[in-house]
């Protein structure tokens, strides 16, 4: 694999761009590999990564039906924070914030990484208590996080709006190394990196059957044939539970739709990302200058991939009390990704009931965030055979066992 660099554009510039080689090979599969991923978005492709740079596992397959990168890393606001209340999920989300900082040169690839700091907002009395708490349970889980008066708030955001008519701004939650990076840059990133190690991406490959024998998963059937492999992942996000249903098992979430739109694009006036779980509203401005929104899930469970106009009325009328501003800008593209969701709203990581077989899944609205470091653990799990590390306690029998990461109450809303 060719370097990317300065030199590297000025040298192909010169001889108007026709050295540039593809990102990522995309061959026919073979019969065997030492391991199957399914799924090519931003978690499989991380897990397929740290198995080949952590482990020197590389007789691996990343099986995608669709396009590569095509599903929830494709889909999301590109939020990256880990502000979270309990241990387990503090732990993994900063392990991935860790690893998103130095990403674009781990990976020689840029993906666009902006530390611009997250603010969850304060707008009810609860809120100010719940989030001070998470400030001093992040102190003791050495995430750096604070809690910040209503006129930093304004500081920080001088387009915000503080004496709403319903939620007034009392403080918030300032992850000061949060921030943003570009969703597709990550998953080709890892294409790129995954590929040079010699593993092979399959898109256009859909799975239609899980082979077992004698209690273990021996292979796959897709639609260009049968495939071998010694241990297999699940990670496909949104369709979780109709490819654990393959293998023989069930998984304790939903799956549902999250919707996202962007606004026309406007000159810089916030470089901060805002969440505002009250009303369940978040809002950043990307690069191109387009005010990124997003809000909760729907009501239902759904598989649709599409936007639809009565989440857009409600997200956007949320938050025109906090950024009035926004009331005067016209939506620039709308669109919805599937996310599963777990009881808990944490994720599962770990073995299942076939041997052999593992699954990633269960990240819910919070999963772009993840990618690095659940890429980290998942690659662990495989490689070891065992929950373990940050993957100790996401295992799927912590719902048999009573023993919840509860995140949904922590935070009031779904992440």
């Amino acid at each position: 694999m060719k370097r990317y660099s300065a030199f590297a554009i000025a040298r192909e510039a010169a001889r108007y761009h026709t050295g540039w080689e593809r990102a990522w090979r995309s061959p026919e599969p073979k019969s065997h590999y030492d391991v199957i991923i399914i799924g090519a978005g931003g978690h499989g492709l991380a897990t397929a990564y740290y198995l080949g740079k952590n482990y020197g596992i590389t007789n691996v397959a990343v099986i995608e039906k669709g396009w590569l990168g095509g599903g929830n890393t494709g889909r999301n606001t590109t939020i990256i924070r880990s502000n979270y209340l309990q241990d387990p999920s503090a732990a993994i989300y900063e392990k991935a914030r860790s690893l998103y900082e130095t990403m674009s040169q781990d990976l020689n690839y840029n993906v666009m990484f902006s530390p611009r700091g997250v603010i969850m907002l304060a707008q009810t009395e609860h809120e100010i208590r719940g989030y001070q708490r998470t400030a001093h349970a992040n102190a003791l889980q050495g995430v750096k996080t604070e809690w910040i008066g209503p006129e930093r708030v304004k500081q920080l955001v001088p387009i915000i709006e503080l004496s709403g008519p319903r939620y007034p701004v009392l403080g918030g939650l300032w992850q000061s190394r949060g921030g943003t990076a570009r969703h597709d840059a990550v998953a080709w990133g890892y294409a790129r990196a995954c590929s040079d190690m010699g593993m092979d991406i399959i898109q256009q490959c859909e799975v239609t059957g899980i082979d077992k024998s004698g209690g273990n998963v021996t292979g796959i059937q897709t639609t260009k044939g049968a495939i071998k492999c010694n241990k297999l992942g699940m990670v496909v996000a949104g369709n979780s539970g109709h490819l654990a249903d393959m293998a023989g098992f069930r998984l304790p979430l939903e799956s549902v739709a999250l919707q996202a739109l962007v606004s026309e694009p406007i000159k810089p006036c916030m470089d901060v990302v805002v969440m505002a779980n009250t009303v369940h509203g978040y809002m950043s401005q990307s690069d191109k200058g387009e005010m990124v929104i997003g809000g909760g899930t729907d009501g239902f469970n759904n598989y649709t991939q599409r936007g639809s106009f009565h989440h857009l009325e409600e997200t956007v009328r949320a938050l025109i009390e906090t950024f009035p501003m926004i009331s005067r800008l016209k939506m620039l593209r709308h669109w919805g990704g599937i996310v599963d969701v777990t009881g808990d709203r944490s994720p599962i990581i770990g073995t299942t009931p076939v041997g052999n077989c593992y699954i990633n899944c269960g990240w819910g609205t919070g999963g772009f965030k993840a990618i690095p470091g659940s890429g980290w653990a998942m690659a662990e799990v495989i490689a070891t055979g065992e929950p373990q590390g940050l993957a100790a306690e996401f295992g799927l029998n912590r719902f048999q066992e009573g023993r919840f990461i509860d995140e949904s109450v922590a935070a009031g809303v779904a992440h």
